[in-house]
């Protein structure tokens, strides 16, 4: 994905400029401390390029394979949380 041979998340730190709502800036000064605001930003910019990512392979699996069925929805959500699902069997 970069153009510079670095993976996500790794390479040397680059200053960029960035604008936020005053009241969005102050929740995360708030929350994380201003010390570590650049890293926080870093790790919520880095885990959308993730979802963002991982969205298009599952679009593009499911146009090659076919939509995933509920049992598979349901098998992919208890591995993912750990959460067992109860399942209604048809009688």
């Amino acid at each position: 994905m970069s153009t510079h041979g670095y993976p996500l998340g790794e390479g040397p730190s680059t200053r960029l400029s960035l604008s936020l709502p005053q009241g969005t800036a102050d929740a995360v000064r708030e929350m994380i401390g201003k010390r570590e605001f650049s890293g926080f930003v870093a790790e919520m910019i880095e885990d959308r390029i993730r979802r963002e990512l991982l969205a298009e392979d599952i679009r593009v699996y499911q146009e090659e394979h076919s939509e995933f069925t509920d049992d598979e929805r349901t098998w992919a959500h208890e591995a993912l949380t750990g959460e067992v699902t109860q399942r209604h069997d048809a009688a």
